[in-house]
């Protein structure tokens, strides 16, 4: 794929998009959540799923889990919608996808949303999630822990918080257009702001005040990973595009991890916009990293059980 060879589905998707853009900074928490979840439900058309609602500690959780996958091996999922929108039944057709391409469980995670709940109530949920799970019998290197935007920032900073406390590490991780700077300092913030048409520099910034509120440091590591001592991480995965405006906080995370002495694949594709991936139900090039993604997956959990030697998915990368 090169930078003028986008499919039909994906130019429309951007049309539709810039016809109706998130504008976090002028539109209501209730009104952006209500748009949410319509837009999220007019991709849904999952493959055979079978949903299961759960309680994680108190933590309001569900299982997507496919005809054949493996029960023993889980993804645990962390949506996106800057802290403050998004949900388990938005992110149903993606979960469900990622289920079945990888042969694994998928646990999504409800966690508590700003401003009603600012930080840490969302990471505070999903270690909450993540320790449940444990405490059911699945063993950490069964566990790769997933989130795209704000969940993929909250991926990381899920990590350095178990780390930090002492907690077995997952076999891994994969960010989807990690939100991993909430002061915005990345130079793709206005570089790429006539490119992105979900994300604009101020509606992300009135995200990160809504879940950290007007005095918070939005430099916070445990907010936003980029300022976290990122050392002994397991294999991440970030997936993003060239056209986001937060296309650099991928690339400097990336950096950091490296740095850190961690392993990262960094796999940007060209022209792609903010969490491309989640539109899998009907963009070629969604499909496409998808499987990259969830080769990703099946190959950290089989590196863990001994069947594979190398550190690279089994599906090449695009060019």
């Amino acid at each position: 794929m090169n930078s003028y060879d986008v499919s039909p589905e994906f130019t429309d998707l951007v049309g539709r998009l810039r016809q109706a853009p998130f504008r976090a900074d002028t539109t209501s928490v209730p009104e952006l959540r209500a748009n949410f979840e319509k837009f999220a439900a007019s991709f849904y058309d999952p493959p055979a799923v079978e949903f299961v609602a759960d309680n994680a500690n108190g933590v309001d959780v569900e299982w997507a889990r496919t005809p054949g996958c493996d029960r023993s091996r889980v993804v645990l999922y962390l949506h996106g919608g800057g802290y403050s929108i998004g949900s388990i039944v938005a992110y149903r057709d993606f979960c469900a996808r990622i289920s079945a391409g990888s042969g694994s469980s998928v646990l999504s995670v409800g966690y508590r949303l700003a401003p009603e709940n600012r930080f840490p109530a969302a990471l505070d949920d999903a270690v909450t999630a993540y320790r449940w799970l444990l405490s059911t019998g699945v063993s950490a290197d069964r566990i790769v822990v997933a989130g795209d935007s704000a969940g993929g920032g909250m991926t990381v900073a899920a990590m350095v918080a178990l780390r930090d406390a002492g907690d077995a590490l997952p076999a891994g991780a994969v960010c989807i257009s990690p939100l991993a700077d909430l002061a915005h300092t990345g130079r793709t913030v206005h570089e790429k702001a006539h490119a992105d048409p979900i994300v604009t520099p101020e509606g992300s910034h009135t995200y990160g005040v809504r879940y950290l509120g007007e005095d918070g440091d939005l430099s916070n590591p445990l907010a936003s990973p980029l300022y976290a001592d990122l050392h002994s991480l397991p294999p991440v995965l970030i997936q993003c595009g060239t056209a986001e405006v937060l296309l650099d906080d991928s690339l400097r995370l990336a950096r950091k991890i490296r740095d850190a002495g961690g392993g990262v694949d960094l796999d940007v594709w060209p022209e792609m916009i903010h969490i491309f991936p989640f539109f899998a139900s009907k963009i070629p090039e969604s499909q496409r990293a998808l499987r990259y993604l969830t080769a990703f997956i099946e190959h950290t959990f089989d590196r863990h059980a001994g069947r594979v030697h190398t550190s690279a998915p089994a599906t090449a990368a695009p060019s």
